[in-house]
């Protein structure tokens, strides 16, 4: 099933904010994205009806199994496309704020190929990698 780039988001936020603190709540996940604090929590009430994170009676959002899927995925595919962006020469900025729109729509085929080629690997034959003179 496929969801909306801001659940998305969210999910990618709890996930770094976990590695980060070791605990996450909605006033954490709102000061980290800037977001209103109604905002945040119509966002954890959907991604918690939908099965993406638990909260605990304490407050503190956990993700689950699906959730911790997407957000990894998306979180790789961030870090990947930013640090790649930046070794093309693109500014670090520019390249972080384009890979962010990137991970969201790029397909997992195309997101593949771009890890093989970036780790040096495409996946062809040196052959097959040349142009052809004839």
């Amino acid at each position: 099933m496929k969801i909306q780039e801001s659940a998305e988001n969210y999910l990618e936020t709890i996930l770094i904010l976990q590695r980060r603190n070791g605990s996450v709540r909605s006033v954490d996940i709102g000061n980290e994205l800037s977001f209103s604090k109604p905002s945040v929590s119509v966002a954890m009430k959907n991604l918690r009806e939908n099965g993406y994170i638990e909260m605990a009676a304490n407050g503190f959002i956990t993700l689950t199994d699906k959730g911790r899927v997407i957000a990894e995925t998306m979180y790789e595919r961030h870090t990947m496309l930013s640090d790649w962006l930046i070794r093309l020469g693109v500014d670090a900025k520019t390249a972080v704020r384009d890979a962010c729109r990137m991970e969201h729509v790029i397909s997992a085929e195309s997101f593949e190929a771009i890890k093989r080629h970036a780790a040096g690997n495409s996946g062809k034959t040196n052959s097959e990698n040349e142009f052809s003179r004839t």
